[in-house]
């Protein structure tokens, strides 16, 4: 089974790279969007709103779905959607088919999110070690190429579709190759009721036990959407960078996300993920704390760096986490504690805009830290039952594997 394992870990981590890719291309070129389609600035809010809006529903349609049909399935089919869905942003031309691009992509992209992480916390629980941190980090390595494409692509003033037509053509049958070896685990059964409150069959999403890595994954979003959305801006009127200088922190935080996810897993496996954890929003907090009090802009891009280094972890161990805490209903908790991903990434980018404007852009910048701050007080949540794997007390590399069955 271990080949079986191995091409199934490959596949998925190659999903999360394809999806990195398409979401950076459509996010990175806004501004083409915009013009293409002439929509003004007060209606493009609406418009971006829309696809996490509609990425919810996606996530939550998924919750329901997997409960007939494997997440490898709907893995399978909601990635050509995405990739088409992007494709046809840029070929279109009235407003009605961006919005109907835009709801395929936003739809499509809930299922794709919530399915992929159900399959990688299947596998992760398959291997008995922390293999989560490392299918993220190839979600960030598609995030960087995704830019660096869509850079090119500006660079170059081509079309959208010029754009956007080879990735297509590239990542879609790659991607439906690749889906032949995805892999689902056999459901795990629920664990009995703990002092800790641990969920039982009676009560399978305890919303007690839920709650605190919804918020954390709330306040997750909240920090990456403002480095997403406010480090260009704040590099550039607050710290009095140059316009070229601007562009660089976001692309700085996303190889430090990269580099922090490609060898988080190691460290959970030897320190475990509350001390992980721990580590990640500490590092986080002081990075929001460089960012608001940095005289200039290279150590506000100091600051930047710190955020993507602290910020990466948090995200893929709230998954694996749901994980444990409910395996013999983790699609379920994946797929509702992803809703909470498009939650941050609405509040964050307003929340920063509006603090700024009333009050200080330096000052804004201390409420995402204060919140990143407050998953100290839920690192416990991330604890993983007794010989749970990342505790120091991981099982053997190899383990039984099944495809059948609901759930994972």
């Amino acid at each position: 089974m271990t080949d079986v394992l191995r091409r199934g870990r490959a596949s998925l981590g190659f999903g999360f790279f394809a999806q990195g890719v398409a979401f950076a291309l459509l996010v990175t070129r806004i501004p083409a969007v915009q013009d293409r389609y002439g929509v003004s600035d007060a209606l493009l809010p609406a418009f971006l709103a829309a696809v996490p809006v509609l990425a919810g529903v996606g996530s939550v349609v998924t919750e329901r779905l997997v409960r007939r049909v494997r997440p490898s399935r709907l893995l399978r089919w909601s990635q050509p959607v995405v990739l088409l869905a992007l494709l046809a942003v840029g070929v279109g031309d009235r407003m009605a088919a961006l919005a109907v691009a835009l709801a395929a992509f936003g739809l499509a992209v809930g299922v794709l999110d919530a399915s992929m992480n159900m399959l990688g916390v299947s596998l992760q629980r398959t291997y008995g070690r922390s293999i989560m941190l490392g299918f993220h980090a190839a979600y960030s390595l598609g995030g960087i190429v995704g830019a660096s494409l869509a850079w090119a692509g500006a660079y170059g003033e081509l079309a959208l579709w010029v754009s956007y037509l080879p990735v297509v053509l590239v990542l879609l049958p790659a991607a439906l190759v690749g889906s032949r070896w995805y892999v689902d685990g056999r459901a795990a059964p629920a664990a009995p009721a703990k002092a800790e409150g641990a969920a039982t069959g009676a009560e399978p999403l305890a919303r007690k036990v839920l709650l605190p890595l919804c918020l954390v994954m709330t306040f997750a979003y909240i920090g990456d959407s403002t480095v997403s959305n406010w480090s260009a801006k704040y590099l550039q009127d607050v710290l009095g960078s140059s316009e070229q200088l601007a562009t660089v922190p976001y692309n700085v935080y996303m190889v430090t996300t990269l580099l922090g996810r490609a060898v988080g897993d190691l460290g959970v496996r030897r320190f475990g993920p509350v001390t992980v954890v721990r580590a990640g929003a500490l590092v986080a907090s002081l990075g929001f704390a460089v960012v608001a009090g940095a005289p200039g802009a290279w150590v506000g891009m100091l600051g930047f760096t710190l955020l993507g280094l602290g910020l990466c972890v948090l995200v893929p161990q709230t998954f694996a986490a749901a994980g444990r805490l409910f395996p013999g209903h983790s699609d379920a908790a994946v797929a509702r504690l992803n809703v909470f991903n498009y939650v941050g990434f609405l509040i964050g980018s307003p929340l920063v805009g509006a603090l700024g404007d009333a009050w200080t852009y330096r000052g804004a910048m201390l409420v995402p830290m204060v919140m990143v701050l407050v998953t100290l007080v839920y690192a416990r949540s991330f604890a993983p039952p007794h010989g749970g794997y990342g505790g120091g007390h991981e099982r053997p590399r190899t383990a039984d594997v099944g495809r059948g069955g609901d759930g994972l």
